[in-house]
């Protein structure tokens, strides 16, 4: 089964989820019961045809009987018959749907009509049972938005209309209200402007920029209403290159298939052949060779190697698989990633938002002379002023609060405020500031990588608090955990300063790291390591410059309460609870499903040759072949269901 990237903008809810079988089944967009009619209606009717042949009834004879299950054939079959088909138009002769078709059409030339609806039957379980485990994923993840903005509020006429992006030209004037994104790029008309640009680079501090510097499609306006000139049409606009990259790389992205669809690659030529044999090779070997009979077997035959208990037992090891990682907050997107899960022994991470949780909070107070509690005071009296995302963090203080007031607050373009604060001259912002005003700072301050605010009462220096992203809660152990279950390699790339991110990735006991990377450095430093064949990569991110590198590694891993929408929707693997730690607990979900579906193969394959051998040999009819497959899906489910009862670490 061929990996496939799921479009969640298509999804409608989970009832609603289409299952498109990678070369089998599309069970169209209705109701999730209306999958489940045909096999429902095929299945009625075999029953009643059944208990009809049972008590003999006299006009259930001839046509009737033969129209009866032929009808009850059409719902399951002709799916799977059209499928085979196309197949063989398409030069693919020898797939599963061909020996089915065969298989089934054989028995009811032979007048085995129940024995053939019933094989058919089977398969179309096999098929819902994948579908069931597909859309389970599918429904546990949110309808996403479109990232792009849906519109552009520009200048024309003398007056502001709201346009599609796609509509406005190059030199013209848009606005852009507080919690808009700004749909275009451009050049920054407005004194000043306050940006989110965590989704575009990974920069987890807001951009504060001035007036005539340039500003990128998909960021987010976070203080006044700014006015911004066009520099560049939507498709040659930043966030339109991002979505790009990401469809680019979903098409480099290695294609997973599933062991079924390989396996019947070379089972199904085997089994034709052998069929064919049976027919033919004993009229050398046997005096009162009758055409009619060895057919009938060779038939027999076909219909026994039918991969009807291969194909049930597999889905459901998945389907344990994905039921238990959902039930642990991690949703698959398919049952490939499961088996590419395993393979992992290369992660790659982003920083903000990924191993920290993208939320500014003081990390230390150092007062010059001054008591914390009163340098607070001034510090806090000062940042009330501000709405900037610092000031909000240093509000945070959960001491006393302040009593003092501010006044004569101004701001100093890039580099801070300047006010009065209990009868004293207070300023507070950066070096720049200081050094303006002729105050001396200490030196350790210059080696402090994270963001610092700066402090000065009349003149002299009184202190400086630092701020930074918190890591999260499990990123340390989780690291730690990784290379216990054996992933070897582990790097962390972020559009973040290079110095923040050394530091992050030392206290993670990460050795390789890069900071100040664009969305195309991400993508680049991972097509490097994919060079290596022996890599297999996966990538866990949450930001929007995180999408191509999530599409172009073997395993995309997403945050998904935090994350945003291409990434989400980008990604194979989704954290709900945007705990790095569920990355490990998802390998080790994985493995154990693996194993699992491995018994049931080896159980299904095994079962499979013994009534072959039977059924060449003629000791064995259709309807024992059917019998020992639904006993082999009975084990299947039962050791499928272990999955839901295990319990693994983080």
């Amino acid at each position: 089964m061929k990996k496939k990237k799921v479009n969640l903008r298509d999804l409608k809810s989970a009832s609603e989820a289409q299952h498109t079988h990678d070369g089998g089944h599309n069970h169209g967009n209705g109701s999730a019961f209306k999958t489940y009619v045909p096999a429902i209606i095929s299945f009625a009717m075999l029953m009643i045809g059944i208990c009809l042949d049972y008590f003999d009834v006299s006009f259930f004879k001839d046509w009737i009987r033969i129209a009866w299950y032929g009808i009850a054939y059409l719902p399951v079959g002709l799916p799977v018959v059209k499928e085979g088909w196309e197949s063989i138009k398409k030069g693919d002769v020898f797939t599963e749907f061909f020996l089915m078709s065969i298989a089934t059409i054989g028995a009811f030339i032979i007048g085995e009509y129940p024995e053939g609806v019933a094989v058919m039957l089977f398969y179309a379980v096999g098929e819902l049972f994948q579908a069931a485990a597909v859309n389970r994923a599918k429904g546990n993840i949110k309808v996403l938005l479109d990232v792009r903005p849906k519109e552009a509020n520009v200048f024309r006429e003398g007056d502001y209309k709201n346009v599609s992006p796609e509509d406005v030209n190059i030199g013209e004037k848009i606005q852009i209200r507080v919690g808009e994104k700004i749909p275009l790029d451009g050049i920054l008309l407005s004194e000043k402007a306050s940006l989110n640009t965590a989704a575009l680079t990974g920069e987890s501090k807001p951009d504060s920029i001035q007036k005539e510097a340039k500003v990128y499609a998909g960021s987010i306006n976070l203080e006044s209403v700014i006015e911004v000139e066009v520099t560049s049409k939507f498709e040659d606009s930043s966030i339109a290159r991002i979505l790009d990259m990401v469809q680019n790389a979903t098409a480099r992205k290695s294609k997973t298939e599933l062991f079924i669809r390989q396996f019947a690659r070379v089972y199904t030529p085997v089994v034709v052949f052998l069929a064919i044999g049976v027919t033919f090779l004993p009229y050398f070997f046997v005096d009162d060779y009758v055409f009619r009979d060895w057919l009938y077997r060779a038939l027999i035959f076909l219909v026994i190697s039918c991969p009807c208990a291969l194909v049930i037992s597999i889905p459901l090891g998945y389907f344990g698989g994905l039921g238990a990682a959902s039930k642990n907050g991690i949703l698959f997107k398919g049952a490939s990633f499961l088996d590419a899960m395993t393979k992992i022994n290369t992660l790659v991470m982003d920083k903000t938002g990924t191993v920290t949780k993208g939320v500014f909070k003081i990390k230390e107070i150092k007062a010059i002379g001054w008591d914390e509690k009163e340098f607070m005071k001034y510090l806090m009296a000062m940042e009330e002023q501000s709405t900037h995302p610092i000031a909000k963090a240093i509000l945070e203080y959960k001491d006393e609060g302040t009593d003092y007031e501010a006044s004569e607050v101004s701001e100093i373009a890039g580099k801070g405020l300047k006010g009065i604060v209990n009868g004293k001259a207070v300023l507070v912002g950066n070096i720049a500031l200081m050094t303006a005003n002729n105050i001396d700072v200490l030196e350790e301050t210059e080696t402090i990588v994270e963001s610092i605010v700066l402090v000065a009462i009349d003149n002299k220096f009184a202190g400086y608090v630092v701020i930074a992203d918190e890591l999260k809660d499990d990123a340390k152990e989780t690291i730690t955990a990784l290379y216990k279950v054996g992933v070897k390699n582990i790097m962390m790339l972020s559009g973040d300063k290079d110095s923040i991110t050394q530091k992050v990735a030392s206290e993670l006991n990460i050795e390789i790291a890069k900071g100040g990377l664009l969305p195309e450095d991400k993508l680049n430093e991972v097509e490097i390591l994919k060079q290596n064949p022996n890599n297999k990569i996966a990538f866990i991110g949450d930001g929007i410059n995180d999408a191509p590198v999530l599409a172009a590694s073997d395993v995309g891993i997403a945050m998904g309460g935090l994350g945003s929408d291409v990434a989400i929707e980008t990604a194979d693997v989704i954290i709900q609870t945007d705990q790095p730690s569920k990355v490990v607990k998802a390998i080790k979900i994985s493995r154990s499903t693996r194993k699992i579906v491995w018994q049931n193969i080896g159980l299904a394959f095994g079962v499979k040759v013994i009534v072959l051998i039977l059924g060449a040999g003629g000791l064995a009819t259709m309807w024992e072949a059917v019998f020992a497959d639904v006993g082999v899906a009975l084990l299947a489910i039962l050791n499928a269901i272990r999955l839901q009862k295990m319990q693994w670490k983080d």
